[in-house]
């Protein structure tokens, strides 16, 4: 398991050599047009299931969310004036706290350079249309607690599913804390039939294109978006990218803009898809503070380990004295 305490390299912690970056996706929703390319060209590279129920009557949703036949996802999300003065008020919260400076830390602008924070015009109705994907997060729950080995962390830093090693019995997909990872709906392995089905009932995701990653090509969806909401690199250079992004938002007033996934010490350590949201991460049906099952983990040892100490030390008290 990687560490939750400062930056991680989740590649070194699983044993891989130094010297591949790990790699990472910064999605810019602002400039998102949910042209949908992306999901096209997940399925097509990665010969996905084609979504064949239509509309689902949620606006211009017809995949729904993200699973095993869906590895990218476009939501859209209709606002109306006042919920967008609430986002731009949240986002000023989140970095507008009146904290003094700390100690070596580098010093205010002069008035004179002061970017100008008055609000644009706020529209009467606004799309908010976001491609969600695997998180690829520095530390798995799916992968911590897959039994099969059929999850590993590739020498990029993304998790990937083995497809001919799982068995379906989809303990992954209760691990996952944004719900991402699923199994094909047709249920688990019938016996006999694993040769014939490869696929049937095997939990999927996207594995940000492992294949063209090791040609040191570039993953589908990034390739194809035309806006280049999509973005592909190493982590540190998308992490840069996003908080670059974010300070010319915040400079043109759009308070609204903050960052996920790129805070190291949340409850996965950090992801490997960082995200630029115009709103709160619940409006984009993501957890505001996620949190791996297993970080518990050490905890509830040591917790067992001073139960049964205890039980020990109740036994050799009861019955030690007994001639």
């Amino acid at each position: 398991m990687a560490s939750f305490f400062g930056t991680t390299d989740p590649a070194a912690a699983a044993g891989w050599e130094e010297g591949t970056a790990r790699k990472a996706f910064f999605t810019d929703t602002s400039i998102c047009i949910g042209c949908k390319a992306c999901e096209v060209a997940c399925k097509e590279w990665n010969q996905l299931p084609t979504d064949s129920e239509g509309m689902l009557g949620s606006s211009y949703d017809n995949s729904g969310g993200l699973g095993a036949d869906t590895w990218r996802h476009v939501a859209f999300i209709e606002q109306d004036g006042e919920r967008i003065e609430a986002a731009r008020r949240s986002g000023r919260a989140l970095v507008n706290l009146g904290m003094p400076a700390m100690p070596g830390a580098d010093p205010a602008p002069p008035d004179d350079v002061t970017p100008d924070l008055t609000p644009p015009d706020t529209p009467e109705f606004r799309w908010l249309i976001a491609s969600d994907v695997c998180k690829h997060c520095t530390v798995a729950g799916c992968l911590d607690v897959c039994p099969t080995g059929a999850l590993f962390r590739s020498e990029h830093g993304t998790v990937v599913v083995q497809d001919d090693i799982c068995n379906g019995c989809g303990v992954c997909v209760a691990a996952c804390p944004f719900g991402v990872i699923e199994r094909r709906s047709d249920g688990t392995h019938a016996p006999g039939e694993r040769g014939a089905h490869k696929e049937r009932g095997i939990a999927q995701k996207c594995t940000m294109c492992l294949d063209r990653l090791t040609d040191d090509g570039t993953p589908a969806c990034a390739q194809t978006c035309p806006t280049e909401s999509i973005r592909y690199g190493t982590r540190e250079d998308m992490v840069a990218r996003a908080k670059e992004r974010v300070t010319d938002l915040h400079a043109r007033g759009m308070t609204e803009a903050r960052l996920y996934g790129a805070n190291d010490d949340d409850g996965v350590g950090g992801t490997g898809s960082v995200f630029l949201l115009l709103d709160e991460p619940e409006v984009y049906g993501l957890p505001p503070d996620p949190q791996v099952c297993t970080a518990s983990l050490p905890r509830n040892y040591a917790r067992a380990g001073l139960a049964a100490l205890g039980m020990l030390a109740s036994a050799v008290l009861a019955f030690g004295g007994r001639r």
